[in-house]
């Protein structure tokens, strides 16, 4: 049976460099990001994106995050494998659990999510399954 919750977080903290940057503009990127979580889902993540920039801004990205903390009362950590794009209206992620990859409390747990990221504080609904 799969647990529907909705946690929120805010980044703490982001460093990104350019590794290769094109005559038109566009880019290619790596960030490391921290993010602080509260809700059914308390902790931090840390986050690595690599990020395509188009020459008018806007971003295609994949990320693979460490997520460590409380969920729903049990502790552990898992990682979250993010899909997503940037523009002017924000950030948006598709993402999913990735298998094997919770720890402690959360050994077995799989699961899949998403946001829209427009303010600093997103809200990110999510449903999971411990096996």
């Amino acid at each position: 049976m799969k647990t529907e919750i909705s946690c929120t977080f805010k980044i703490t903290g982001w460093d990104e460099i350019p590794y290769k940057e094109f005559d038109n503009g566009s880019k290619l990127t790596k960030a490391k990001v921290s993010q602080a979580y509260e809700g059914e889902l308390s902790g931090e993540g840390s986050v690595e994106f690599l990020m395509s920039y188009a020459s008018n801004g806007t971003a295609n990205f994949v990320g693979i995050e460490l997520v460590t903390g409380i969920l729903s009362g049990k502790s552990g950590g898992f990682i979250i494998q993010h899909i997503g794009t940037f523009g002017a209206n924000g950030a948006s992620s598709n993402w999913t659990i990735l298998p094997n990859s919770g720890t402690d409390e959360l050994t077995g747990i799989s699961g899949e999510g998403s946001y829209e990221a427009t303010g600093e504080s997103v809200v990110m609904p999510f449903s999971y399954r411990i096996s």
